[in-house]
């Protein structure tokens, strides 16, 4: 099969542009005001582009301009060609300001913090459309993928705006009623069960468990899974026990699927951000959003800051 070579224009866009706009006015004049530049440019463009086909677009018959045959072959073509574009950019700009802003977010994070939320998400106000996505990768916002994202971090991407929505600390959780007063016995059951740890939360554990009052956890196994919130899982299933977000398990905790094993936090250094491109910091949608998810956040955002005050843990 032969490859198929790509068409190439030849001559310059804006001239074509130039020739259509003072086609359809038959002015010179009146094609400079629409473009935006100077008589003399759109002339300059139109002298251009007859050079460039070897023919006569536009003549001038008195003090007005009419098209030549070829010039008006060309016209129609060139009009319609340019309102298909003028209507595809704008049906893209159109979706951009008032389609559903695309969120993508990590799978945890949507789990286990977000949707819990949802029950207090104004949906039905204008300007809240929201289109989720889930995905362990950070997406490529300046593609286009998504609008926005929730990351994990330090806050610190290039070419991206973040907003900070909570610090991060990690401590053990396990399904109730396994929690106990006495932190011993607690270290006893421990010994006989598995830890389940995300593969990204090994330093963390290390620091969690390397700074536990009285000493170490030993669990018998540990089972490394790919998010934390697998991890939750297993623990909620009565498993084992998992480490993870102490603000990213507040809900589940709040429900009774989970309980804190130690009054011990360890802090990750990183948080949570919602991430956009700066071109969208005047995005009405992402400002909505950005503000519901920060009020959203204040109680773990007051959490982690406590638990940096001098003294803690």
């Amino acid at each position: 099969m032969d490859k198929q070579v790509p068409f190439r224009l030849n001559v310059p866009l804006n001239a074509l542009r130039a020739f259509e706009a003072a086609a359809r006015h038959l002015s010179i004049k009146e094609a400079a005001l629409e473009l935006g530049v100077t008589p003399s440019a759109v002339s300059h463009q139109l002298r251009g582009l007859e050079d460039a086909l070897g023919l006569t677009l536009m003549r001038r018959v008195g003090p007005a301009l009419e098209l030549t045959e070829a010039g008006a072959r060309l016209a129609p073509d060139l009009s319609e060609g340019f309102s298909r574009i003028i209507e595809a950019v704008g049906g893209l700009r159109q979706d951009r300001n008032t389609g559903p802003l695309r969120l993508s977010m990590l799978p945890t994070f949507a789990a286990h913090w977000f949707s819990p939320r949802l029950t207090r998400y104004p949906f039905e106000r204008n300007g809240f459309d929201l289109l989720i996505s889930t995905t362990q990768e950070a997406v490529d916002l300046s593609a286009g993928v998504a609008d926005a994202a929730v990351r994990h971090g330090q806050g610190q991407w290039d070419g991206l705006q973040a907003d900070l929505l909570f610090e991060e600390t990690v401590s053990l959780f396990g399904a109730p009623p396994l929690a106990k007063d006495d932190p011993d016995e607690m270290r006893a059951q421990i010994s006989g069960m598995t830890l389940f740890l995300s593969q990204y939360r090994k330093e963390n554990y290390a620091r969690w468990n390397a700074t536990l009052p009285g000493g170490p956890i030993r669990p018998a196994a540990v089972m490394m899974v790919d998010s934390a919130g697998l991890a939750l899982r297993a623990a909620m299933d009565g498993a084992g026990v998992a480490l993870a977000g102490v603000e990213i398990a507040a809900f589940d905790v709040g429900a009774g699927r989970l309980t804190q094993l130690f009054p011990h936090w360890a802090h990750t250094g990183g948080g949570y951000f919602l991430v956009y491109p700066e071109a969208l910091a005047r995005d009405r949608r992402v400002r909505n959003l950005s503000r519901w998810m920060v009020e959203a956040s204040a109680g773990e955002r007051t959490l982690a800051q406590r638990q940096l005050e001098p003294g803690a843990d």
